[in-house]
């Protein structure tokens, strides 16, 4: 039993969040709800912008060799 959304009903959704939620606060839960459903993409499919694995900062390596002088 697929359902489809037409563009009028989309319309309609569109039209009533903006009632709803008026129109300084709508592009504001638009950008969390995207941002939202780009994290849980990227939980899903194992992508992330940083590694889990290294989760102490690495110390930069020192050189004990010294130069002839």
């Amino acid at each position: 039993m697929p359902v489809s959304v037409g563009p009028t009903e989309l319309i309609i959704v569109l039209v009533i969040a903006l009632l709803v939620l008026g129109p300084k606060r709508l592009p504001e839960v638009g950008r969390s709800v995207g941002r939202g459903m780009r994290e849980f993409k990227d939980s899903i499919s194992g992508v992330s912008g940083r590694d889990d694995e290294d989760d102490e900062p690495q110390k930069p390596i020192q050189q004990t060799s010294k130069t002839a002088e």
